[in-house]
């Protein structure tokens, strides 16, 4: 599935609105493997293993136990599973400090006798520059299982892209700038500040590939979704893959009008057919 999921979810969010640059990237699907096939949490790396960036941290909108539920639709079906994003820590990590955020999956009890799904993606992002130190996506696609990882140097601007199957493939990648995963954009966007006509245009690393998104602010509209209605800033995004081909169409993404920036819908129309994600609860 790859970033197909992930867009109408993630990268959605990856709209800028501060007429300033951006990145973004990463992903995640549905349905819980076996307990012994999830896949672990990041270990705590070492401070010594990468440069330690410097500058204030950065203030957010979010905090450590911050829950968010949305209801996934696609195609007929009315609602065709959940998804659940979650701030889990703030940790040590790479020289400096990040937030560990983690987004899961499944489908309805219908679909899941149907397929087996379940993705997990997480990413950590630093504190400081609200870019993703290292993004992952782990999935069980019927009995096929994929762990992803992306570790991503900035200064250097360089990626490092490991694929683990029955066996492993590792890619370099060479970044064109500041570049995120998919849900380390969506967070770092967050951080922004919204204006009606902003654009922006940015880079996406998603398992090896690069994105380039471009985003416009449209301006504030009423939200309805499970968990009520309220006022949002809409902000649609356009996707070009490496050759410049247009991925996807009527995408879209709202954040809430309020101090949290929560993303309260979002909705994509893709080759596997049309997604909209909304808020459940909070």
């Amino acid at each position: 599935m790859g970033l197909r999921w992930l867009i109408p979810f993630l990268v959605l969010g990856m709209a800028s609105l501060d007429a300033q640059r951006l990145p973004s990237r990463i992903k995640e699907p549905v349905g819980p493997p076996p307990p012994a096939a999830r896949p672990a949490t990041p270990a705590r790396p070492s401070p010594a293993a990468a440069p330690r960036p410097t500058g204030p941290e950065k203030p957010v909108p979010f905090a450590v136990g911050e829950t968010l539920e949305y209801d996934v639709s696609w195609s007929d079906f009315l609602v065709a599973g959940t998804a659940t994003v979650t701030v889990r820590d703030r940790r040590p990590s790479f020289g400096s400090a990040a937030w560990y955020i983690v987004a899961e999956g499944k489908p309805t009890p219908l679909l899941s006798k149907l397929y087996t799904l379940y993705y997990k993606v997480d990413t950590l992002l630093d504190t400081r520059t609200l870019l993703p130190q290292r993004g992952s996506v782990f999935s069980q696609e019927g009995r096929r299982q994929r762990m992803k990882e992306t570790r991503f140097d900035h200064p250097a601007r360089r990626a490092h892209f490991e694929m683990k199957t029955r066996t492993t493939m590792q890619e370099e990648q060479q970044l064109p700038g500041a570049t995120h995963d998919a849900l380390s954009a969506l967070y770092a966007l967050r951080a922004l500040s919204f204006a009606p006509g902003a654009t922006a245009s940015f880079a996406v690393a998603d398992s090896g590939e690069l994105y380039r998104v471009s985003a416009r602010v449209i301006g504030r509209e009423a939200v309805a979704t499970p968990a009520g209605s309220r006022m949002a800033w809409k902000v649609v995004p356009t996707v070009h893959d490496e050759s410049g081909a247009p991925f996807g169409e009527g995408m879209a993404v709202w954040f809430s009008d309020d101090a949290a920036r929560v993303p309260v819908k979002m909705q994509a129309v893709l080759p596997v057919g049309a997604f909209v994600v909304t808020l459940a609860a909070r």
